[in-house]
């Protein structure tokens, strides 16, 4: 199993969440400790991927050899929701 760690801006975004919204990004966070490309995943650059969750979108970094997988953002979608993603890690 992989740990998941959340970045200073994920951990930020993590606590503005909804109750609702809270419980489904929690439950895809807890799936990603065992399924790190499950069903649905897109490979955004190098080892960077994206989940969809409803009208949220978690994007993160797989790091095999640390066995991490640190989410760099938690956002809903919008135009802007993919720019600077390399700076995220």
């Amino acid at each position: 199993m992989y740990n998941v760690l959340l970045t200073r801006r994920a951990q930020k975004e993590y606590e503005e969440l909804t109750p609702s919204d809270l419980a489904k990004i929690d439950a895809a966070l807890d799936r990603l400790q065992a399924e790190l490309r499950p069903h649905g995943v897109k490979k955004l650059q190098g080892n960077i991927h994206r989940i969809r969750i409803g009208d949220w979108r978690i994007i993160y970094a797989i790091f095999d050899k640390d066995r991490v997988v640190l989410t760099g953002k938690l956002t809903r979608r919008s135009e802007d929701t993919y720019d600077g993603i390399k700076t995220l890690f």
